[in-house]
């Protein structure tokens, strides 16, 4: 049994427009019918809005693969500086408590 993403997969983009339409209005009506009593479950609205997610996923694919290649980069550059900053903060609370051994007295800070 295919998997459900499998049959959006082999779409077009101009059929995945097209799906999603069909998919948003479905699930208007699904919704309308569920409000008047007139719906007998709520499966084919939970389904219909999975599928949805779906073809709006692909039809963001090639955005998203974008943004998430721009973000690594951003994600690792900003980890990167966070770790330069860390590094003589770290230093500096070895020392103090180091100190604070020694003397035996706190720094006066509040818990």
């Amino acid at each position: 049994m295919p998997r459900p993403i499998e049959k959006f997969n082999q779409m077009s983009r101009d059929e995945l427009d097209h799906q999603r339409s069909e998919l948003t209005e479905q699930i208007f009506r699904l919704r309308f019918q569920l409000s008047t009593g007139q719906a007998e479950g709520v499966t084919r609205l939970r389904q219909s809005r999975k599928d949805l997610a779906r073809v709006n996923t692909l039809l963001n694919a090639p955005k998203n693969s974008a943004q998430a290649g721009a973000a690594a980069k951003a994600h690792a550059a900003k980890s990167e500086k966070k770790h330069e900053a860390a590094a003589p903060k770290a230093k500096a609370h070895k020392a103090e408590k180091k100190s604070t051994k020694a003397t035996g007295k706190a720094t006066g800070k509040a818990k």
